[in-house]
């Protein structure tokens, strides 16, 4: 994986335009407006690859980004009430659609802003993750604005707030002074590494010269 090789790969808004599933795949999730872009440009060390906008509710498609033998995957944001109720709706199936697709999913990053309690619909995400077995980390966004007190109490309240908040691996992540950064791409340097591990195994069983006996 090539993070600092990272391109623009395509841009989804219907799930007929997803790109055949032939790599992993790192899918980021979470509210309008958390992070996911500058979180995705902070990891790749490329500026404007992920468009980051003011105005939250702008990303309207599956973004994939391409790392060389993985995608990084920029969901569409959820939860910004003045999108329209159609286009929610839209929302929802494109993002519910892609996560019960047929695809190699390995790991699904869910941001969630370390400053405030999680909404509704990040609790229902991470229900969702749970229900249907996909992995998944909480990465907690604009841990720079919060102060070491303040920290402790919102982890303290996380715990109560979040559901299986003791088995879920979290990083707090800040793109201001790049706390978390090294943590998060551990992560998924280690998966995509086991995945070329298996590669490897898989070749070295086609290569190998079969057994006389079983002939």
């Amino acid at each position: 994986m090539q993070l600092q090789d990272a391109s623009f790969g395509a841009a989804c808004g219907k799930l007929s335009q997803l790109p055949k599933p032939e790599r992993i795949e790192f899918a980021f999730i979470g509210r309008s407006n958390v992070g996911k872009s500058t979180l995705i440009n902070k990891l790749t060390g490329r500026r404007s690859l992920a468009r980051v906008s003011a105005v939250p509710g702008k990303t309207a498609t599956i973004n994939f980004y391409d790392v060389g033998d993985a995608w990084l995957v920029d969901l569409p944001g959820y939860g910004y009430a003045k999108t329209s109720k159609s286009e929610q709706q839209r929302l929802a199936r494109l993002i519910t659609g892609y996560l019960a697709a047929d695809r190699d999913i390995r790991l699904v990053v869910q941001l969630i802003d370390m400053r405030h309690a999680p909404s509704k619909d990040d609790i229902a995400m991470i229900e969702r993750l749970i229900d249907e077995e996909l992995p998944f980390i909480i990465v907690f966004t604009k841990a720079d604005k919060l102060g070491k007190q303040e920290r402790e109490q919102r982890m303290v309240a996380f715990a109560e707030e979040i559901p299986c908040f003791e088995d879920i691996h979290c990083i707090p992540f800040s793109a201001k002074t790049g706390e978390g950064r090294d943590a998060l791409v551990d992560v998924l340097e280690e998966l995509a590494e086991d995945d070329e591990d298996d590669e490897d195994a898989d070749d070295e069983d086609d290569t190998a010269p079969s057994d006389p006996a079983e002939d």
